[in-house]
């Protein structure tokens, strides 16, 4: 995340507003039977074809590109969305690593509608975060990988850096969200558990998050670059 202009975040924040109210009263949930996808015999459907970015929307600055099979991001910061349903009640798996030591991304879960703009998914969505900085002081905890930025801090830190791959599983069980990473879990959160106050205009909104929202994949600065291998989902067996 970076510091904007004060007003033009305000502004934005307003037509966001507007924006997310019109949605809500005009668009039903789509469930995960979607035919959209690439379904496998574990039950998992991939997102992510491995060839290019059929399916997926990009909104905001920067871009992101398929090579070599994997997707990378350039520039930012914008969104990389699934544009076929919205997902809840399910297990999304992301499998990524960073092209640095460290290099910021995230996981967006929740967003309510389509996205016009990179804001919008940060303030009426969540953002699982994505960065390992080994010197996070206690404040930075809330930004650590498998967090949701800003508002949980991590059960554990189990997050490689640099080039070495990471899996994430993040659940969405109704309005409960849990996070692992490499197999071990650093979120636990439900909606309604206390977050610490916003503290910089950059940090998301506070307030409750829908069951069922669109996801999508960060490009966070002309820095940072991440590679994703894997995109899947699978609904929760109940």
């Amino acid at each position: 995340m970076k510091t904007i202009n004060a007003k033009r975040f305000l502004l934005g924040t307003l037509l966001s507003v507007s924006v997310m109210l019109v949605g809500f009263a005009g668009v039903n949930p789509v469930k995960n039977e979607s035919a959209s996808g690439q379904n496998t015999k574990s039950g998992w459907r991939h997102l992510f074809n491995g060839k290019d970015l059929t399916g997926w929307k990009h909104v905001g600055p920067g871009y992101m590109t398929v090579e070599s099979g994997l997707i990378k991001t350039h520039g930012g910061m914008g969104l990389l969305y699934w544009t076929g349903e919205k997902f809840g009640n399910c297990t999304i798996r992301v499998v990524f690593r960073m092209r640095d030591k460290n290099d910021n991304s995230g996981v967006f879960i929740r967003i309510p509608i389509e996205p016009r703009e990179a804001w919008m998914p940060v303030n009426y969505g969540y953002e699982v975060q994505i960065d390992n900085r080994p010197d996070l002081s206690n404040e930075n905890d809330y930004h650590y990988t498998g967090a949701l930025y800003s508002l949980t801090k991590p059960l554990a830190k189990p997050g490689k850096p640099g080039p070495e791959w990471n899996t994430m599983e993040i659940t969405l069980d109704g309005p409960r969200t849990i996070v692992y990473v490499n197999g071990v879990k650093v979120t636990d959160f439900t909606e309604g558990d206390p977050v610490p106050s916003r503290k910089f205009d950059f940090e998301p909104l506070r307030g409750p998050r829908p069951d069922f929202g669109y996801i999508g994949l960060q490009n966070h600065s002309d820095k940072d670059v991440v590679f994703f291998k894997e995109v899947s989902v699978k609904p929760l067996q109940k």
